[in-house]
Parts: structure tokens; C-alpha cells; sequence
């Protein structure tokens, strides 16, 4: 099916389940621990040996010399596998170094090594005593010292091969004339995944063919990558992860516990299975890298922004891609004089890449601080002062207009519920004894770009009425089951006690996969094609013409007949399958989300504590399928965005190259005493122009902004800025108000 023209009346705005706050139908499995996850197959493996992967100990060199005698004779032993004697391996095209490393290191914990043992404690005892000698090299570890030999990114870096540079009038002059002028730098840090489980993978040989179950978010890009670079036939090798605890990007591209199982299996003759310890998951596989921003602002006194640039510089592995942080910026805020640019340090640090809403999520922690300060020189209300600014077009190409653009409901129907009239000048509210307490407002807008892309499903029909939905999706804790089930029931006219999901095999159609904020939308987009599919073939085989009929309470109507849809699949059942595929409307029209966060903190007067007390999401996401699991998303992400503004920051080692603090012992992440209330509005909207669903991603839009809210309510509270992410209370203290 091709979406080219927008989405006129069909069976989903019925809204009889879509859009119906659903439990997860995997709930169950998830809350009786049935849900079986890629380490823990032990159904499809009962005899798996265990692999455990050694890091480099140096961020940039050559292994001189690498000695496995000890490992190899260690009781339980099975195989030790390094570059040496791993044959030939290519590498795949979404890995920016060799998930094997030797001789060449090309960064910290990069694998050199896998052990495989009878059990896990021999592979681990084995694999410290595995002895490495290296000639390292002097490497590139500092963003900061870097940033002189930056360089413009290839053009078709970023999504949708995001140009490294705009420029739209004058902006140097404009910038210089301008009243009101802003010319600030934030800094925003490294930042790990840090999820709960961690990579994972179980490898099965039969010859030729190698299946593995892992924790993956993308399927498709996964098995085409591990083809690449074992050298086998796409169709030798199978991917299976139908339960992922956690992704948010780090799980979007092969890594090196996949590869590791694999080699291992192979040399031990039997299935291994493979977790990455968390010190390997932190510097082996990605991040999100640090970010230098540079954003000036010129107005009138009237306070419409005449000239607005903003510029940033991250860092990455030879041949790697920068963190687009400059993107909201090319569509957030109207102004008639533009510049935006990124450029690209050659780090040798650990591979950066997708984490987390990539781009505004890091943009927006800069940005949206800016916003307010200028606001404040404006002498401005904040909101104000975003509304005056807001557009419909896209303010770089004036003829293009957005599809849906309600920032400015959102802000004014949050300003409204968070009672932002209450709000006082910075420094103004105290509470607690001796007003030991300093009270701040923030918000900040929040923005996403809808992205979409083609999704394949197909859909069965048997004798009892049973749906059964069939796709390569995945579900990273984030409900693909339930809006796919939804989808098919929908559609189907059936409940969805009628309607099962299978999801997560590469040996099933090719979805969108989970990323972007364009998984469910996309993927669900593909489960109607195939229903449309199915619907047609299902009136075709009642003799009812398709143009007429109804499906509900499982069966079909029409032309005066009704028969139930197990009587019409009959004894062989039905399937269809189809794709959708999307044309040009995101190109003739800015497709994007928006929302405004709002937050309320206390910071304690006498030590920089900041405690958050209150937050507000409003969102505006096309129509949102299953506001139950939609919200879940959003209130998850809007925890990030506290962990992001308050303290998470993997720190670099500068002279061996390698990020410290890499576990969750000294990687701090919120924890449920940090977050207070959560309250999530979503806008009722539908965008035609989107997909045949009428609606959007929303899972990022609840991270973008978040922590430059929490910012700007610390300014609000104690009329101290920090651009400097994390805001720890050792920013904070030297400039605070003295308490009363």
C-alpha cells in the first residue's frame, strides 16, 4: 500500500479500540516472568555453554602480543577466540569500528577476546588470565581541546541526510544589528543507554545457518549486519528477539556480545550465550556523545527574533556521524535571518550514536535555556515570549507548511493546568523553615520530528476468528504488542482477546523496527495494510463486495448476509500480507510533534539540593493509539530528561581514554525518590497527513525539553544559571542566595 495522498474516513476512526487506553497484552508474561528474554532460552538451548568478553585495556594502538595459553587450559574451558583465529570478519555497515578489535584497538573495551566455559564463573575466571601486552598510541579524548580541528560532517550524516550547514538571510548582520542580542555556550555531556538488560545474545549453529536470539531493536538491520561481517548469505542466518528490556538507540545496531556468540558457538560446537558486563556495555557499545553549543539571538525590543544561530560541535570515532543538535533549531522558532551548523571532532573515544530523541534531545537542553534568557533580557514572559515567536511554516523554507502545529496550544493549556501565574520573579519564593527552601518555575517547549518508514506485516485469519499478526517489530517496554493487536482488531472487527502478535523474528515481514519515535506508528500503519489485505480477501471469499462490508463482533456483513469470520476462513484460514510505503507528503509538509514541559523545584538554600517537585507534559502527536501505554512512555521519558538535567554524566579518563564511572554504582540515573509527580495531557489531534492511522511518534517528544525545564526552574528558584549539564549542587552553591 502507498500512503501519497492523506488519510480520508476509515475503520480506525471507529475508535472502538484504538485509541482505548488498553492494558499490554503482554503484561502478563512481563508480571509472571514468562516473557522469555535472549539470555534466558533455555527452551530453545537447554545445553548452552557460557561466553565472556574481554575488553582492551587501551583506548588507541596495537595488541603486541596476546597469550591464551592459561584460558585455554583453565578447567571448562571449550574455546578462546581472538582475532587471530577468527577468520575473516568484515564489519557492518551501522558499526563505526570492528566489533573485534586486534592487533589494531581502535577504542577502550573495544572485545579482543571471548572465553567460553562449561559454566560462567570458569569463561570468567579464564578470561583474567588471558595477558595482553600493547604498544598504545596518544589519542584524542577531549571534546573541549578538539574542538579547533572540527570538521563539517558529510552531508548525508544525520537523518534523512541533514545538511551540516544552513544559512537563510543574513545572520551576521542581522545578529549585529539586532536590539536584544544573546551570544551564550552550553555544554551538554556523554551519556550511556544504562538500560536495564543488557546485551545480550544466545548463538545456535545447524551447519551453515546461525540463528541467534538477542536483545535488538532494529531486526532487519541486525541480521543483514551480522551477514556482513560473518561473510554468509542473508538467508543463512536468523534473528530472534521478541522481548528487549530496554533499548533507547543503544540496541539499534549490532554489537559485539552478537559477533562474540556467534565465533564462540562456532568454535565451541555447541550454543553460547553472551551478556556484556555493564563496564563493557558503557564503553563498548554507543553513547550519546558530549556537545559543545554555541546559540546567538538577536531581537527587537518588541521582542521578535530577528536573527537566531545556533552552532555544535560533537566528536565520534573515525568515520562516524555527530550528534544533530542543531535540529530543532532549523523549524522550533520563527525569524527571518538564520544559521545553523555542526561540526565533527575525530575522538577515540567509545562509538557515539543514537540515544534517547538523538539531536533535539541534547538541542533542546541548550536551546530552550536560551530561550529564556532571552526572555529574561527582553524582560518577558517566557511563554510569551515563545508564542510571539511560533510559526506554521517552516521557518527555512517559508513555502512549506507544517501538517499539525499546536506548540502554542500546548504551552497555553499547560501554562493554565501548572498554574504558572503563580510564578515569581528568580529568587523571590521561599518555603520551609527559615526558608531554607527556594521555589522555581520552569518550562520549555517540546519538539520531535515525526519520521516514518515503510513497515510490512501479515495478518491471519483461522476457523476460530483468531487474528494473528505477524511482523519483524519489536517491543523495547514501550506496548508494540498492544497497538498492533489493537490495530488488527480494529480493523478486523474483533476484541482483542481475539487478535495475537508475533513479533521480533527476522524470519517474519520486514517492519520499521523500534527507533526514531517512528516504530509504532509505522509498524501499526503496516499491520492496517495488511489488514485492508485481509478484509478484502475475507468479502471476496463471502461473496460480499468489499465497497459494503462491515466487520464487527467477529464477523462480516454485507448484502444482506452475515457470517461470522472463522465460517468464511474455513479449515485452511486466510493470510494476507502487504506493506506500507510512504510517498512525499513529509516533504511537502513539515511533519513534527510538539509539547511544553512544565516543572517546579526546590532548591535547598544551604547545600544546592535540588529536589523536583512537580511536572506537567503536554503533547500534541497526531492521534495517540493506546493513551495508557502512550503515557507510560512519556512519564519514562520525562524521568530521563530529570536524569539528564541533574546527573547523568559518564566522565573521560583524558589520559587512558575510557569513561570512569561505568556502571550504575557511579553512573547515577534517577531513582523512584527523585521523581515526584508526573502528569501528561495529550491533545486531541489527528494528523492525515502522517499515515493511514492519522498518527504520530510520541515515545522522544516526552524527553525533548525536560531537563531544560528542570534548568530553567533552578534559574527561577535561585536566579543562578548553569549551561554546563549535569546541574550538580557543586554549580550551584557558590552563587546561591543566602538563606533568609
Amino acid at each position: 500500500m502507498k500512503f501519497d495522498t492523506p488519510a480520508t474516513t476509515n475503520p480506525v476512526d471507529q475508535l472502538r479500540i484504538v485509541g482505548q487506553p488498553s492494558d499490554r497484552i503482554d503484561g502478563p508474561r512481563k508480571t509472571t516472568g514468562t516473557a522469555p528474554y535472549a539470555y534466558e532460552r533455555h527452551d530453545v538451548a537447554k545445553d548452552a555453554a557460557y561466553g565472556v568478553v574481554v575488553g582492551a585495556g587501551i583506548a588507541k594502538g596495537r595488541i603486541a602480543r596476546i597469550d591464551v595459553q592459561a584460558a585455554e587450559a583453565a578447567p571448562g574451558v571449550l574455546a578462546v577466540v581472538t582475532a587471530q583465529n577468527a577468520g575473516k570478519l568484515g564489519k557492518g555497515r551501522m558499526n563505526t569500528a570492528a566489533l573485534l578489535g586486534g592487533p589494531e584497538i581502535a577504542h577502550y573495551h573495544q572485545a579482543i577476546a571471548v572465553v567460553v566455559a562449561e559454566r560462567f564463573e570458569q569463561a570468567r575466571a579464564a578470561a583474567a588470565l588471558i595477558r595482553v601486552e600493547y604498544a598504545p598510541e596518544a589519542g584524542a579524548f577531549s571534546l573541549a581541546k578538539a574542538k579547533d580541528q572540527a570538521q563539517p560532517p558529510k552531508a548525508d550524516d544525520g537523518p534523512g541526510g541533514m545538511p551540516p550547514e544552513t544559512r537563510v538571510g543574513d545572520f551576521d548582520g542581522a545578529f549585529a544589528r539586532a536590539a536584544v542580542r544573546l551570544d551564550q555556550t552550553y555544554t551538554t555531556p556523554d551519556q550511556s543507554h544504562a538500560m536495564m538488560e543488557p546485551h545480550a545474545t544466545l548463538a545456535v549453529w545447524e551447519g551453515d545457518r546461525l540463528t541467534v536470539w538477542t536483545s535488538n531493536q532494529m531486526i532487519d538491520w541486525g541480521r543483514g549486519d551480522l551477514a556482513r561481517t560473518l561473510g554468509l548469505p542473508r538467508d543463512k542466518v536468523r534473528l530472534i528477539s521478541p522481548f528487549i528490556g530496554g533499548g533507547f538507540g543503544g540496541k539499534l545496531f549490532l554489537r559485539a556480545d552478537v559477533l562474540m556468540a556467534a565465533l564462540g558457538a562456532k568454535a565451541a560446537g555447541r550454543p553460547v550465550k553472551v551478556a556484556l558486563q555493564r563496564p563493557l556495555m558503557m564503553n563498548n557499545t554507543t553513547h550519546r556523545p558530549a556537545t559543545l553549543q554555541r546559540i546567538r539571538i538577536g531581537a527587537g525590543r518588541d521582542g521578535r527574533i530577528t536573527a537566531i544561530g545556533h552552532e555544535s560541535w560533537s566528536g565520534d570515532l573515525p568515520g562516524g556521524s555527530p550528534e544533530t543538535a542543531v535540529a530543532q533549531t532549523r523549524l522550533l522558532y520563527a525569524g527571518e535571518h538564520r544559521m545553523t551548523a555542526m561540526k565533527l571532532a575525530v575522538l577515540d573515544l567509545p562509538e557515539g550514536n543514537a540515544m534517547r530523541a538523538p539531536g533535539e534531545a541534547p538541542g533542546l537542553m541548550a536551546l530552550e535555556i536560551a530561550i529564556d534568557e532571552m526572555a529574561e533580557q527582553l524582560r518577558m514572559d517566557p511563554i510569551q515570549f515563545r508564542l510571539l515567536n511560533d510559526t506554521q511554516v517552516d521557518p527555512e523554507k517559508p513555502d512549506r507548511p507544517f501538517s499539525q502545529r499546536r506548540l502554542g496550544e500546548c504551552l497555553r493549556t499547560g501554562a493554565e493546568r501548572f498554574g504558572w501565574n503563580r510564578r515569581t520573579p528568580p529568587g523571590q519564593r521561599r518555603e520551609g523553615p527559615g526558608g531554607r527552601w527556594l521555589i522555581g518555575m520552569g518550562v520549555a517547549a517540546a519538539f520531535r520530528n515525526n519520521l516514518v518508514m515503510k513497515s510490512a506485516a501479515r495478518v491471519r485469519l483461522d476457523r476460530r476468528g483468531v487474528v494473528t499478526v505477524e511482523t519483524d517489530m519489536t517491543d523495547i517496554g514501550t506496548g508494540s504488542y498492544t497497538i498492533l493487536a489493537q490495530t488488527a482488531a480494529e480493523m478486523m472487527g474483533v476484541g482483542l482477546d481475539q487478535v495475537v502478535v508475533r513479533l521480533g523474528d527476522s524470519a517474519l515481514p520486514v517492519s520499521a523496527g523500534s527507533g526514531g519515535q517512528w516504530g509504532g506508528n509505522s509498524s501499526a500503519s503496516g499491520v492496517y495494510a495488511a489488514c485492508v489485505a485481509l478484509r478484502e480477501a475475507v468479502a471476496r471469499k463471502a461473496g460480499i463486495d468489499v465497497k459494503d462490508a462491515v466487520f464487527a463482533d467477529g464477523q462480516v456483513r454485507g448484502g444482506g448476509r452475515s457470517l461470522s469470520l472463522g465460517e468464511v476462513a474455513g479449515a485452511e484460514g486466510l493470510a494476507a500480507e502487504d506493506r506500507i510505503e510512504f510517498g512525499d507528503l513529509d516533504k511537502k509538509y513539515q511533519q513534527s510533534t510538539f509539547g511544553g514541559h512544565f516543572c517546579e523545584v526546590a532548591v535547598d538554600a544551604y547545600t544546592g539540593e535540588v529536589r523536583v517537585r512537580r511536572m506537567l507534559a503536554v503533547c500534541a502527536a497526531g492521534r495517540i493509539l493506546n493513551p495508557k501505554t502512550a503515557r507510560s512512555q512519556v512519564i519514562g521519558a520525562m524521568t530521563m530528561g530529570v536524569g539528564a538535567a541533574l546527573m547523568e554524566a559518564l566522565h573521560v579518563d583524558e589520559r587512558r581514554g575510557f569513561f570512569v564511572n561505568h556502571d550504575l554504582a557511579g553512573y547515577e540515573v534517577p531513582a523512584h525518590a527523585d521523581i515526584p509527580h508526573q502528569e501528561v495531557i495529550f491533545l486531541d489531534e489527528t494528523d492525515p497527513l502522517s499515515s493511514p492511522l492519522k498518527a504520530k511518534g510520541v515515545g522522544e517528544l516526552g524527553i525533548c525539553g525536560v531537563a531544560a525545564a528542570v534548568a530553567n526552574a533552578i534559574h527561577n528558584a535561585t536566579g543562578v544559571r548553569i549551561r554546563d549539564y549535569p546541574i550538580t549542587l557543586d554549580k550551584l552553591l557558590k552563587d546561591l542566595p543566602k538563606p533568609a
